[in-house]
């Protein structure tokens, strides 16, 4: 191994504040440090462009540990590089209130870049943060003002690259010559099971070649002098991402553990802990031990990272006197904010007395309406834009080599896609969304879900929302997604019923700064409501409101979600002829209904009014929240079929004549 004294002496202090943080909470991952610790330290320590007293600086370079179950090893180096967290922060690791959790979280330990632990997920959100960079240096750079120009690195496992998701990434990332995102790949060559070799044969170094990538390696990831080597080589590739095989071992020090299955996730416990120390010559009894020496270099980084970003303040200040509006529209972006005036006109898009229209192309016309004032709008579609409606019109793809292009062709990739949205909000300065049809949603799951978990803002299109699209059948026809989408806690789903609620639905998504948005919308096309007839629209942003009602005192409510509000009115009409008055609630969204004070929901929604029915093109499920034990629920608690949609709303009862005739048999059982 080709490190000197005082580089072993780090190496050691960052495996030794893993291994005890995790001997004293008796849980953890302890191989995996003691492993990556000198690649970890080469990486953070010679190339790492950041300042420990600002995380949050925007040219910083980009570091994610994708194998968050080594979570100690990013925390011992934020500790001594001198972020804000303390010993003590190490000593909870894992443990109630801690700053320190199992698994790295955005916006839990100061400089945790995104959240990770399931694998493949950092992997992702590297090439999301890589493609922001490259977008927004393609913007705002000019002659000598390179005030966007940093690197993405991610330390990745052999369980990243077997998840799919992986190469989905991998492949687009080499397509668009990502040449600032730089990968550490920690091959150790074990899983919890046993050698990769069990599962995993394939040869990395030719696959990522095939994707477009730079390769390097294999390395020693244990050799300071070799990973330096590395990185300095992949930095000289400016049209290819680059892949470092870092050959390593997993436990390293531990005499019994080495290399093998049980040094992943489990403590090393007291006595193997005492002969690793003594292995690797680590002379400190105490746990949690320091040097003074070695703190004192780590902690250089303070001072060099505050005259790093001064320098670039420096840059920025004079950039700013060049060109003023594009330094104003960059502060701008980057703090997440929207441009005055971005919503002028939003509300006159449409017009009642045109012909109906579907909600996927009022999604469109929104959409397009707003990109035209909002620059930091990007995203695209898993191949699926001209069904979507999710085009930026006059705007060039995003691609090599100009970049400028807020268009995102993720190809046939959406669990891909769901992560590269999520790297792209966690970088700053874009506001992504993603499109595809409402059944793929299954295939994203996992991305949707970190991003509500670390609330990120990230607006999700899901089209051809229910067995309204017809002839496709089952396999194309969403029954459960719905429900899926309500259970994620921090997603706001909303299902407009035309084009007006469209409206406000996507004002809702870009000022929701607290976590992601999912829009539901039809590919059969709805009439846009009359709004002097009826409440105005803005009631959406409360979730649910009264719609219309045909009496004061109505005896029943309807409550309906998109296509099926209309449903809902219609049925109104006919029982107001059948001396049944009744209200019309449309609720777009369930979670945003919910965060409403009670007076406001029972005014809605009035308690004493027990005759109630949902109607929605999915399942029942959860409705029985809002209609009670006495209300009825119309919806599909079955696969659909293929058929043209107007038969298949007939046939699975999802009809004004099944409202009709449950409204009759409710207000008999009521009377």
């Amino acid at each position: 191994m080709n490190t000197n004294n005082f580089d072993e002496l780090c190496i050691n202090t960052i495996r030794f504040l893993a291994v005890d943080a995790i001997e004293k909470a008796n849980s953890g991952h302890p191989g995996a440090p003691m492993g990556m610790a000198p690649m970890a330290y080469t990486l953070w320590q010679r190339f790492l462009k950041h300042n420990p007293t600002n995380p949050k600086w925007a040219d910083r370079d980009r570091f994610i540990l994708s194998a968050g179950h080594a979570s100690m090893l990013l925390y011992a180096l934020l500790y001594l590089n001198g972020y804000d967290l303390t010993l003590d922060d190490i000593k909870n690791f894992r443990q109630w209130g801690s700053r320190t959790p199992g698994h790295p979280e955005h916006g839990v330990t100061p400089g945790v870049e995104a959240t990770t632990g399931p694998l493949g997920q950092g992997f992702v959100n590297g090439i999301g943060m890589a493609i922001a960079e490259r977008h927004l240096a393609a913007r705002f750079n000019r002659p000598g003002f390179s005030i966007v120009n940093h690197y993405t690195y991610v330390i990745c496992s052999d369980g990243d690259l077997m998840e799919g998701i992986t190469s989905e990434a991998a492949s687009i990332a080499g397509t668009l010559k990502l040449g600032k995102l730089i990968y550490l790949y920690d091959n150790n060559n074990i899983t919890i099971e046993g050698a990769t070799s069990l599962t995993f044969q394939e040869d990395v170094a030719q696959r990522f070649m095939a994707y477009g990538w730079q390769v390097i390696g294999p390395i020693s990831g244990m050799d300071v002098s070799a990973v330096d080597q590395a990185v300095s080589e992949a930095q000289t590739d400016s049209e290819r991402p680059s892949i470092i095989i870092c050959n390593t071992t997993i436990g390293y020090g531990a005499p019994n553990k080495s290399g093998t299955p049980s040094a992943h996730g489990e403590p090393l416990g007291k006595e193997e802990t005492l002969l690793a120390k003594q292995q690797l010559n680590w002379t400190y009894s105490e746990p949690f031990t320091v040097p003074d020496t070695v703190l004192q270099f780590f902690r250089t980084s303070i001072e060099n990272g505050k005259k790093s970003e001064a320098a670039w303040q420096d840059l920025f200040e004079s950039y700013a006197k060049e060109y003023p509006i594009e330094a104003r529209q960059f502060r701008e972006e980057m703090d997440g904010h929207l441009p005055t005036g971005w919503d002028t006109d939003l509300n006159t898009l449409f017009d009642p007395t045109s012909k109906p229209l579907a909600t996927r192309e009022a999604s469109g016309i929104v959409l397009n309406a707003i990109a035209s004032k909002v620059p930091a709008l990007m995203g695209g579609s898993a191949d699926l834009a001209p069904s979507t409606k999710t085009l930026i019109k006059g705007s060039d793809d995003f691609a090599p080599p100009a970049y400028t292009g807020r268009n995102l062709r993720f190809g046939i990739r959406e669990h891909a896609m769901g992560a590269i949205a999520h790297g792209l909000a966690l970088h700053g300065g874009v506001i992504p969304y993603t499109a595809t049809f409402l059944m793929f949603y299954d295939y994203m799951r996992a991305s949707v879900r970190l991003s509500s978990l670390t609330g990120n803002r990230v607006i999700y299109i899901f089209t051809h929302d229910s067995i309204g699209l017809g002839e496709d059948g089952p396999t194309h026809q969403p029954i459960e997604h719905l429900v899926g989408l309500r259970s994620v806690p921090g997603l706001v789903t909303i299902r407009p019923a035309d084009a007006s609620e469209t409206v406000e639905a996507w004002k809702l998504a870009l000022t929701k700064y607290d976590g992601p948005t999912a829009l539901a919308l039809t590919r059969q096309a709805v009439p846009t409501l009359n709004r002097d007839d009826l409440a105005s629209a803005e009631g959406v942003q409360r979730g649910g409101y009264t719609l219309w009602q045909t009496s004061e005192t109505p005896q029943l409510i309807l409550i309906a979600t998109g296509s099926e509000v209309h449903i809902a009115l219609e049925a109104a009409r006919i029982l107001k002829e059948q001396s049944v008055s009744a209200r019309v609630v449309s609720m777009p969204s369930w979670e945003l209904f919910e965060t409403q004070s009670v007076d406001y929901k029972n005014s809605v929604l009035p308690p004493h009014i027990k005759a109630r029915i949902s109607i929605e093109a999915g399942l029942t499920f959860g409705w029985s929240r809002y209609t009670g034990d006495v209300g009825m629920n119309i919806g599909i608690d079955h696969f659909g079929a293929s058929a043209p949609a107007n038969t298949l709303f007939e046939q699975f009862g999802i009809s004004t004549a099944k409202v009709v005739d449950a409204a009759a048999k409710l207000m008999r059982a009521n009377m």
